[in-house]
This record gives structure tokens, C-alpha cells and sequence, in this order.
């Protein structure tokens, strides 16, 4: 039996010491927002909420589910989540893989091009004024085509598609098939784990993202989730939100009031959390092996 040092051992403790400070300062918020959505209104006003409910009520999720623009807010995300992410990744791997093909004519010109954009941005101004030219403003596609193509994704597509042996490409090639066959039916299927990873990444980028949405949008049938929860945060009050859930809905701030408009916000929040949350035990298990596998050579 080998015997552990004192050194190993100090080293195992303050490592575990570590991790659970992490885990405490990423869990509390979370649980503060969860007790805070499910507490009564003179707990959450007295500020005596902290991880745990205090006159427990789920008035607020009832107020938010009368709100259509949740609902309307769910459908655009997944819909812009869905769509981006797999353009994204049938795009990066079309992309990345002739610049895997030995002998490829513009494989140093498409290399030096998708540098210069890691450098080089158009800006915030161009980059509108180019939606707005391409009639994009104000529509679906200005949520999911922009973000197609990222030159650090496409260099490590191609390092992974490198790893793959070069056995299987030939002898594809020597029974006829050619490169979108080999792309498409040999190297796609050995590449589950960098598509989870980047799945994921986009998924999670595409649902976190609102900014694109307050800058290209003016429809608010058009909002994504997020920036239904940035209204509810920033720009509805408590009369606004009222108005938002209609007349059906409870009362906010009605005398003898059960509901706080905070309560209101941080159940939106763990509305919008919540898909998130729930996807990411699927992937983790490739999480790991995509994202080094495809960021080493060798």
C-alpha cells in the first residue's frame, strides 16, 4: 500500500477547502433567487430572505406565466438558439475541413483572411449598417446567421479533424467517395465530442445573449427570453408589470399584499435559467475530451 505524504495530504485539503468556497460563493446566489421567488412579500421586504423561503407562495411564478411575452420570449430563444447553433456547426466543420486537405490551393489565403478577423473587428456602427443593408433588421435571421462562422472555432475544428488518421480518409477516397462524403460520413461521426462541446457553448451563448436583440430588434413579438427578463429587471416597474400579466393575474403590491415585485423578477430568472441548467448534464461527459482533444495537435 503506498503511503500518502503529509504534503499530498495538505495539498488534497486545500484543494477540497477551495472548491468548497467556489461552490459556496456560485451556490448562494442561486439559492438566495430561488428562496426569494417563493417568499412572501413582508419577508422579501423586511430582507430576511436568504436560502431558505420564508411564507412560502408560488404567487409570483403565477403572476409570470400570465405574461405572454414569456411564453412568445421561450419560443424565439429556442428557436434562435437552435437555429444559430446548428449553422454554426455545419458552417465551422465545412469551413474547417478543406484546411485539413493536403495540397488545398486557397488553404493559406482562407488561414491568413480568418486571422485577420480574430484581430480585426468591423465595429458595433458597420456591423449594423450591414444588417440594415442586407434587410435583416427587425427579422429572425439577424439572430442566427451573424454568428455562422468564428475563426477561432474553425482553427480548432481543424486541429481536430487533423487528429483523425488519414487511413480513413483514403481509403474512403479509393472507394470513390468524395470530400463531402468523407466529410459527412467519416468525420462528422468521429467528431461527437467537439460537436457536444461547441453545441453547447453555442447553445448557451445564443440563450444568454440580449444585446443583439436590443440592437437589431424592434418587435417585441420578436424578443428573445433574455430580453424579457432585462425588461422585468431594468425597465417595468411595478405598475408596468401589473399591466404585463393583465387583470387576471394577482395583485402586486395590492394591500394585504403576498407578492413583492422582487420576487416577480427573480422568478423570471429562474424561468430563464432553467433550460440551461437542465441541458448541461448531457453534454457534460464530452465536455472534457471536445474541448482538449481539438485544442492540441498530435
Amino acid at each position: 500500500m503506498r503511503r500518502v505524504s503529509l504534503g499530498s495530504r495538505a495539498f488534497d485539503a486545500l484543494n477540497v477547502v477551495i472548491m468548497l468556497f467556489i461552490l459556496v460563493v456560485v451556490l448562494y446566489p442561486i439559492l438566495h433567487i430561488v428562496a426569494t421567488s417563493l417568499s412572501g412579500a413582508n419577508y422579501i421586504s423586511s430582507g430576511s430572505v436568504t436560502i431558505w423561503p420564508k411564507g412560502f407562495n408560488l404567487e409570483a411564478y403565477t403572476t409570470v406565466f400570465h405574461d405572454p411575452y414569456i411564453f412568445k420570449g421561450y419560443l424565439n430563444s429556442i428557436i434562435y438558439a437552435a437555429g444559430s447553433t446548428g449553422i454554426m456547426l455545419l458552417f465551422t466543420a465545412m469551413m474547417a475541413y478543406p484546411l485539413t486537405i493536403p495540397g488545398f490551393a486557397g488553404k493559406k489565403f482562407l488561414t491568413f483572411f480568418l486571422m485577420i478577423t480574430m484581430f480585426f473587428g468591423g465595429g458595433l456602427i458597420p456591423t449594423y449598417l450591414l444588417m440594415r443593408s442586407l434587410n435583416l433588421l427587425d427579422t429572425v435571421w439577424v439572430m442566427i446567421l451573424p454568428g455562422a462562422i468564428s475563426a477561432y472555432n474553425v482553427f480548432l475544428f481543424r486541429t481536430f479533424f487533423l487528429n483523425i488518421p488519414s487511413e480513413l480518409k483514403d481509403s474512403a477516397y479509393i472507394d470513390g467517395a468524395n470530400d463531402l462524403v468523407v466529410l459527412f460520413k467519416i468525420i462528422l461521426p468521429l467528431s461527437k465530442a467537439l460537436f457536444a462541446t461547441f453545441a453547447l457553448f453555442g447553445l448557451v451563448g445564443s440563450w444568454n445573449s440580449w444585446f443583439e436583440a436590443l440592437i437589431y430588434l424592434r418587435d417585441q413579438d420578436k424578443y428573445p427570453l433574455q430580453m424579457v427578463l432585462r425588461n422585468y429587471l431594468f425597465t417595468l416597474d411595478t405598475t408596468a408589470i401589473q399591466g404585463r400579466v393583465g387583470g387576471g393575474a394577482v395583485a402586486v403590491n395590492a394591500p394585504g399584499e403576498t407578492l413583492d415585485p422582487k420576487a416577480v423578477r427573480m422568478s423570471v430568472i429562474i424561468i430563464t435559467m432553467f433550460p440551461i441548467m437542465c441541458i448541461y448534464p448531457f453534454f457534460q461527459k464530452h465536455f472534457t475530451k471536445g474541448l482538449f482533444v481539438g485544442s492540441v495537435k498530435g
